[in-house]
């Protein structure tokens, strides 16, 4: 990727979230967040082995009350990736979940209403070498914030971070990871840039309530891929309204789109046009779906043209090209065979299934 368009990453201190390390020279990491009810630990324990098998480096989950916060000693024991406890206002939780072994915790210490409690939390945390996330939210702001700035603007957010990361600092807590979501992208983008010239605490990237997938992952792209490219960001989540396992291939599709992470394989395909005389947009998907299960980084394409195909297609570790009712199999822009349209995506799959034994092989 060329260093004029995704500008080298922004200089952060580097914390730990258990194994996973986020800011500095850390790879970019991949979270999402449960959907099971917390409470039932066998749902939730299956539903962060769906997601880490996606790709997800950490996984957040609800602890709502202390019936979720009692199920949690048994989900981070068979979690296969660190787990974020997410804590509103009871800080009992908080040390619940430190207790029960949890990587992270999700708590905005200016909502806690004694400074006994803050204390308590923070000491915990220190003790296990567990990092805390301040997490400012545009549709939380207080009424002071609120009513300084003439609004929910990005400045208000920044200053509520600061606000939050001073009560931490002041207890000289500084393992700190920081998010101010939004869900309007120019918003976020501006806040996170504007506390960027603040601080170096890492930062967790999001575009929340985005929405369902046909609209929420252009925002998060947006949002989320622009701070990218110019060098902010630690770790990511793409909020949606869908299956979270939808978040967690939406993550590592806008970090392959900026070349920073590299997970699985990249599908190029052609267009919809007048000159393709095949059924592309039905194998395209075909394809798509197949190669959601091999995790190998391999570049495949789909084209819709046999005379331009093989050509537009050179980058491509393996691909196909359409013709009418017949079409190419090709491999690094050089055409293997030609056979039927019927036959073609078993065809890319076979060489696929190849290149999948190789990389294992080596």
């Amino acid at each position: 990727m060329d260093p004029y368009v995704v500008r080298p990453r922004r200089k952060t201190r580097q914390i730990r979230v258990g194994d996973v390390a986020i800011g500095g020279d850390a790879p970019i990491s991949v979270q999402s967040m449960t959907i099971a009810d917390t409470r039932d630990a066998a749902a939730t324990s299956a539903e962060i082995a769906r997601l880490a098998e996606a790709g997800a480096d950490l996984v957040r989950v609800a602890v709502p009350d202390q019936a979720a916060a009692a199920a949690l000693p048994d989900i981070v024991r068979h979690a296969p990736v660190p787990l974020i406890a997410d804590i509103h206002f009871e800080y009992r939780l908080a040390l619940a979940a430190v207790e029960a072994g949890i990587a992270c915790i999700r708590i905005n210490p200016g909502n806690l209403p004694k400074k006994t409690q803050v204390k308590a939390v923070v000491a915990a945390c220190r003790d296990r070498g567990i990092p805390i996330r301040i997490g400012v939210n545009q549709g939380s702001l207080a009424t002071d914030l609120i009513d300084r700035f003439g609004g929910p603007t990005a400045e208000a957010m920044v200053e509520s971070a600061l606000g939050h990361i001073r009560i931490l600092e002041d207890e000289g807590f500084t393992d700190i990871k920081v998010s101010l979501k939004s869900h309007d992208a120019p918003t976020a983008i501006a806040a996170y840039l504007g506390l960027a010239e603040r601080c170096d605490y890492p930062f967790h990237l999001g575009i929340t309530e985005a929405g369902t997938p046909k609209a929420g992952i252009v925002k998060s792209a947006v949002g989320v891929g622009t701070l990218l490219a110019l060098g902010v960001g630690d770790t990511l989540r793409v909020s949606l309204t869908a299956d979270p396992v939808e978040e967690v291939r939406a993550g590592w599709e806008i970090l392959k789109a900026l070349g920073l992470r590299s997970r699985g394989p990249t599908l190029v395909a052609c267009p919809s046009c007048g000159r393709c005389e095949g059924d592309l947009i039905g194998i395209a998907q075909k394809v798509e779906e197949r190669l959601e299960s091999v995790s190998v980084p391999l570049s495949v394409a789909v084209m819709g043209c046999v005379v331009n195909g093989p050509g537009e297609g050179r980058m491509a570790d393996v691909g196909i090209a359409l013709g009418k009712g017949r079409g190419v199999l090709f491999k690094g822009g050089e055409v293997v065979k030609t056979l039927d349209e019927q036959g073609l995506v078993e065809a890319l799959f076979e060489e696929i299934d190849k290149a999948v034994e190789g990389h294992a092989d080596r």
